[in-house]
Protein backbone atom coordinates (compact mmCIF):
# COMPACT_ATOMS: atom_id res chain seq x y z
CA UNK A 1 0.00 0.00 0.00
CA UNK A 2 1.12 3.53 -0.74
CA UNK A 3 -0.21 6.80 0.65
CA UNK A 4 -0.35 9.92 -1.49
CA UNK A 5 -1.17 13.50 -0.61
CA UNK A 6 -3.51 14.61 -3.39
CA UNK A 7 -5.02 17.87 -4.54
CA UNK A 8 -7.81 18.72 -6.95
CA UNK A 9 -8.07 21.45 -9.56
CA UNK A 10 -9.75 23.62 -6.90
CA UNK A 11 -6.64 23.27 -4.65
CA UNK A 12 -8.38 21.12 -2.00
CA UNK A 13 -5.84 18.76 -0.42
CA UNK A 14 -6.53 15.29 0.90
CA UNK A 15 -4.75 11.98 1.25
CA UNK A 16 -5.60 8.50 0.12
CA UNK A 17 -4.11 5.01 0.09
CA UNK A 18 -3.53 2.96 -3.06
CA UNK A 19 -2.43 -0.58 -3.72
CA UNK A 20 0.45 0.69 -5.88
CA UNK A 21 1.59 3.66 -7.95
CA UNK A 22 0.14 1.91 -11.01
CA UNK A 23 -3.23 1.52 -9.29
CA UNK A 24 -3.28 5.27 -8.58
CA UNK A 25 -2.46 6.09 -12.22
CA UNK A 26 -5.12 3.68 -13.52
CA UNK A 27 -7.81 5.18 -11.28
CA UNK A 28 -6.74 8.73 -12.16
CA UNK A 29 -6.65 8.06 -15.92
CA UNK A 30 -10.11 6.45 -15.78
CA UNK A 31 -11.55 9.43 -13.89
CA UNK A 32 -12.33 7.26 -10.88
CA UNK A 33 -10.76 9.61 -8.34
CA UNK A 34 -12.58 12.63 -7.02
CA UNK A 35 -12.07 15.29 -4.40
CA UNK A 36 -14.05 14.54 -1.21
CA UNK A 37 -14.67 18.27 -0.74
CA UNK A 38 -15.88 19.43 -4.16
CA UNK A 39 -16.23 16.22 -6.20
CA UNK A 40 -13.89 17.36 -9.02
CA UNK A 41 -12.27 14.45 -10.83
CA UNK A 42 -9.12 16.37 -11.82
CA UNK A 43 -6.93 14.99 -9.05
CA UNK A 44 -3.13 15.17 -8.92
CA UNK A 45 -0.36 14.18 -6.54
CA UNK A 46 0.65 17.01 -4.21
CA UNK A 47 4.07 17.65 -2.71
CA UNK A 48 4.66 15.40 0.24
CA UNK A 49 7.54 15.07 2.68
CA UNK A 50 8.87 11.50 2.81
CA UNK A 51 8.94 9.61 6.07
CA UNK A 52 12.46 8.40 6.63
CA UNK A 53 13.84 6.73 9.69
CA UNK A 54 17.53 6.09 10.09
CA UNK A 55 19.74 4.30 12.56
CA UNK A 56 21.70 7.50 13.09
CA UNK A 57 19.19 8.68 15.69
CA UNK A 58 20.84 6.31 18.16
CA UNK A 59 24.23 7.91 17.48
CA UNK A 60 25.21 11.33 18.80
CA UNK A 61 22.45 13.77 17.88
CA UNK A 62 23.36 17.12 16.38
CA UNK A 63 22.95 20.04 18.77
CA UNK A 64 19.60 21.76 18.34
CA UNK A 65 19.55 25.36 17.27
CA UNK A 66 17.88 27.74 19.65
CA UNK A 67 15.30 30.09 18.27
CA UNK A 68 13.02 32.67 19.76
CA UNK A 69 10.10 31.36 17.69
CA UNK A 70 7.67 29.15 19.63
CA UNK A 71 7.73 25.48 18.46
CA UNK A 72 4.09 25.67 17.32
CA UNK A 73 5.07 28.21 14.65
CA UNK A 74 7.82 25.90 13.32
CA UNK A 75 5.39 23.00 12.79
CA UNK A 76 4.29 22.34 9.21
CA UNK A 77 0.91 23.84 8.41
CA UNK A 78 -1.88 21.36 8.04
CA UNK A 79 -4.70 22.10 5.61
CA UNK A 80 -7.88 23.21 7.37
CA UNK A 81 -10.21 20.35 8.17
CA UNK A 82 -13.72 20.59 6.73
CA UNK A 83 -16.60 20.87 9.17
CA UNK A 84 -18.99 17.95 9.70
CA UNK A 85 -21.60 19.83 7.65
CA UNK A 86 -19.15 20.28 4.74
CA UNK A 87 -18.24 16.58 4.85
CA UNK A 88 -21.91 15.62 4.91
CA UNK A 89 -22.62 17.84 1.89
CA UNK A 90 -19.61 16.44 0.00
CA UNK A 91 -20.72 12.85 0.68
CA UNK A 92 -24.28 13.68 -0.43
CA UNK A 93 -22.91 15.25 -3.62
CA UNK A 94 -20.69 12.20 -4.24
CA UNK A 95 -23.67 9.87 -3.70
CA UNK A 96 -25.78 11.85 -6.20
CA UNK A 97 -22.92 11.76 -8.73
CA UNK A 98 -22.37 8.01 -8.30
CA UNK A 99 -26.08 7.20 -8.52
CA UNK A 100 -26.55 9.41 -11.61
CA UNK A 101 -23.51 8.14 -13.53
CA UNK A 102 -23.16 4.46 -12.69
CA UNK A 103 -25.17 1.26 -12.56
CA UNK A 104 -26.17 -0.27 -9.23
CA UNK A 105 -25.35 -4.00 -9.31
CA UNK A 106 -26.11 -4.81 -5.67
CA UNK A 107 -24.48 -7.82 -4.08
CA UNK A 108 -23.24 -8.94 -7.49
CA UNK A 109 -20.63 -6.16 -7.42
CA UNK A 110 -17.53 -8.37 -7.17
CA UNK A 111 -18.76 -10.71 -9.89
CA UNK A 112 -19.69 -7.84 -12.24
CA UNK A 113 -16.47 -5.87 -11.58
CA UNK A 114 -14.43 -8.97 -12.42
CA UNK A 115 -16.42 -9.50 -15.67
CA UNK A 116 -15.83 -5.88 -16.72
CA UNK A 117 -12.12 -6.12 -15.88
CA UNK A 118 -11.75 -9.32 -17.90
CA UNK A 119 -13.68 -7.89 -20.87
CA UNK A 120 -16.63 -10.26 -20.49
CA UNK A 121 -19.04 -7.37 -19.84
CA UNK A 122 -19.15 -3.89 -21.35
CA UNK A 123 -16.97 -1.30 -19.61
CA UNK A 124 -19.06 1.01 -17.46
CA UNK A 125 -19.11 2.57 -14.02
CA UNK A 126 -20.79 0.36 -11.43
CA UNK A 127 -21.38 0.42 -7.70
CA UNK A 128 -22.82 -2.06 -5.27
CA UNK A 129 -21.97 -4.12 -2.26
CA UNK A 130 -19.13 -6.55 -1.62
CA UNK A 131 -17.81 -8.45 1.35
CA UNK A 132 -14.41 -7.33 2.60
CA UNK A 133 -12.74 -10.58 1.44
CA UNK A 134 -14.24 -10.16 -2.05
CA UNK A 135 -13.04 -6.56 -2.28
CA UNK A 136 -9.52 -7.58 -1.20
CA UNK A 137 -9.51 -10.37 -3.81
CA UNK A 138 -10.49 -7.87 -6.52
CA UNK A 139 -7.61 -5.58 -5.54
CA UNK A 140 -5.17 -8.49 -5.55
CA UNK A 141 -6.32 -9.36 -9.07
CA UNK A 142 -5.67 -5.78 -10.18
CA UNK A 143 -9.34 -4.83 -10.52
CA UNK A 144 -9.59 -1.12 -9.67
CA UNK A 145 -12.20 -0.77 -6.92
CA UNK A 146 -12.72 1.88 -4.31
CA UNK A 147 -14.87 1.86 -1.18
CA UNK A 148 -17.58 4.49 -1.07
CA UNK A 149 -18.13 6.59 2.05
CA UNK A 150 -21.82 5.72 2.10
CA UNK A 151 -24.07 2.68 2.02
CA UNK A 152 -25.92 2.30 -1.27
CA UNK A 153 -29.67 2.65 -1.18
CA UNK A 154 -30.93 -0.80 -2.02
CA UNK A 155 -32.84 -0.74 -5.24
CA UNK A 156 -35.71 -3.16 -5.30
CA UNK A 157 -37.24 -4.32 -8.59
Amino acid sequence: MIRYMLKCSEEHQFESWFRSAEAFETLRENGQLSCPTCGKSQVFKAMMAPRVSTARKAESPAPEATTSTPPSQNAPMEPPRPSAEEVEKAVAKLRAEVEANSDYVGVEFAKEARKIHEGEAPARAIYGEAKLDDAKALLEEGVPVLPLPFTPKRKLN
